[in-house]
């Protein structure tokens, strides 16, 4: 006497974007087609796809420290520099 399990999300297709006043079907991550392609580029909310650096205007993705490749590497070589005395 196994219970057949009852979904509770409705199907694919009678899912529609999240985005306010859309009504195009979903496609990915609760978006349509355009919106899910304007989440992927970072143009849609705040909300990113990735954690980004946290140097003012990077948008590269996070490495280490909260800095993308390029700025942790500066920010290692800058503090391995003796102190000028």
């Amino acid at each position: 006497m196994s219970e057949a399990k009852v979904k509770t999300t409705p199907p694919r297709e009678q899912k529609h974007c999240r985005k306010e006043g859309c009504k195009r079907p979903y496609r990915a991550k609760g978006y349509c087609n355009v919106h899910y392609r304007q989440w992927r580029r970072g143009e849609l909310g705040k909300k990113q796809r990735y954690k980004i650096c946290s140097k003012e205007g990077c948008r590269k993705p996070m490495v280490r420290w909260g800095l993308c490749q390029e700025h942790f590497e500066a920010d290692q070589k800058g503090a391995a520099a003796p102190a000028a005395g």
